[in-house]
């Protein structure tokens, strides 16, 4: 499917329901709190399998009669998503969005479909059809939806999801695992420590946007010198003129490692690490940033 390389991007992510868009980070980051895999059997006409759950929760459904394969994901996500979308096809207006990467930290992951939603397309949130609207008409839709959200994903060619073999009414628990410890909304601290101001500490809410938690004080200057002033793409993860150095203040380490996106737009050499997008990384515990 044809992209050209100037292609919008978002990361599906924290968006509270107040919240504008344009990164819907997903951190993103995306960042859900703690969640564990169930496997169990609803007792209607269709299966729950592998549901994520504390407070970020994934739920699979799919038809128990007959046994056989899909083709088509409907998952119940917890906000934030962690889902980097990109429009379908670049060359067609009005032709949805596909998932390009599913980020740690966001609902998704910690979905058990989470290897096969890359370059799966949204088809239905919350029963709206969006496999013919625009990106930005997307974006409303999700940022508009309630946590949790159900979304319908048609997979690519090639992927399948087979059926659950799974009798109603008899119910498999798996051992917990926790993945995060903070709920969305919780307050935590961000330590902000500039070169030429006085450190400044913030209260962040979990499942909020770093960039923006960051420039909604005046005091911190994310965006040093005229080039990154004038010349930042807004929060698209394009530019990469808000990467800050990173510190997880965390006793569990709930941030996790940075994404693979990140890499590729910060780099790897020595030095930058530590480095994160801000506008890639939703808040999901105490942090320490470094502009």
């Amino acid at each position: 499917m044809p992209r050209s390389s100037t292609s919008y991007i978002a990361i599906v992510a924290a968006y509270s329901a107040a919240a504008s868009m344009h990164t819907y980070h997903a951190f993103v980051p995306s960042a859900s709190s703690s969640s564990s895999c169930v496997r169990q059997s609803a007792q209607a006409s269709f299966s729950i399998i592998n549901t994520a759950t504390t407070p970020s929760s994934t739920s699979l459904f799919m038809s128990s009669t007959p046994a056989t394969t899909t083709n088509t994901l409907t998952l119940q996500l917890e906000k934030p998503l962690g889902l980097i979308l990109e429009e379908s096809d670049s060359t067609i207006p009005n032709s949805g969005v596909i998932v390009t990467q599913v980020n740690e930290g966001g609902s998704a992951f910690a979905s058990p479909s989470a290897d096969q939603l890359s370059n799966a397309k949204i088809t239905k949130v919350m029963e709206t059809d969006v496999s013919a609207m625009s990106f930005d008409d997307v974006m409303d839709v999700i940022v508009g939806a309630p946590s949790p959200l159900e979304v319908e994903f048609a997979l690519a060619a090639g992927v399948v999801v087979e059926s659950a073999d799974v009798v109603a009414g008899e119910e498999e628990t798996e051992a917990a695992v926790v993945v995060e410890e903070y709920e969305i909304g919780t307050t935590v601290t961000i330590q902000v420590e500039q070169p030429d101001k006085p450190s400044i500490t913030l209260e962040g809410k979990v499942g909020d946007n770093l960039r923006k938690t960051l420039l909604a004080n005046k005091d911190i200057e994310l965006y040093r010198g005229l080039k990154k002033k004038l010349g930042n793409c807004g929060g698209g993860g394009q530019c990469g003129f808000c990467a800050v150095e990173f510190k997880d203040d965390s006793e569990s380490g709930v941030w996790g490692e940075r994404s693979e996106y990140e890499d590729t737009r910060i780099g790897k050499k020595a030095g930058t690490e530590g480095h994160r997008l801000a506008c890639m990384n939703n808040i999901v515990g105490p942090a320490t940033v470094k502009t």
